[in-house]
């Protein structure tokens, strides 16, 4: 179900500003999540860009290769959001600036941050034959959950989805 909630419950919201950029847990960070982070704004082909930033991200925390049909599914499914939520940046927000990608043991966000000032909405009604206008269906039937994130007196939005992590 699609929501409007900044965060989705228990998160604390976004990381203080300059938490840009790979970063990934050293022998001196306490474990916890693992980020990415890849900037967009004015590249050219950002869908497959963002994809195989995506999987390289899968491979780097052990989602791939799957050793099991259902992890090969859910690395699929986090591969097919990301495809989406940049699409619907390209397509509906003036482009995208910043895919950012957070992982823990059971839950993967993703984060597509563009300049368009509209809302993001599964087309009600769906109607499956028809060309176009699936891609929030599609986010909100895959993830656990998805939002918007609008930040006052700054032009633009994030929209994320979380998926769970692969049994």
């Amino acid at each position: 179900m699609s929501t409007t909630r900044p965060y989705s419950p228990g998160d604390r919201g976004p990381e203080p500003s300059g938490a840009s950029g790979v970063s990934e847990p050293s022998s001196e960070t306490p474990p916890g999540p693992q980020v990415r982070s890849l900037g967009l704004d004015g590249r050219s082909g950002v869908v497959p860009l963002a994809r195989d930033f995506t999987r390289q991200a899968l491979y780097a925390w052990g989602w791939l290769p799957a050793a099991t049909a259902d992890q090969r599914a859910a690395a699929e499914d986090v591969l097919l959001v990301v495809s989406e939520l940049v699409t619907n940046a390209c397509l509906h927000a003036e482009g995208p600036d910043r895919l950012r990608i957070t992982c823990d043991n059971k839950v993967i966000r993703l984060e597509v941050s563009d300049r368009g000032a509209g809302q993001p909405a599964p087309r009600t009604p769906h109607r499956a034959g028809r060309p176009g206008g699936h891609g929030m269906f599609i986010v909100q039937r895959l993830c656990l959950d998805w939002g918007v994130v609008r930040t006052p007196g700054v032009t633009g939005k994030t929209v994320w989805a979380e998926l769970g992590a692969p049994a």
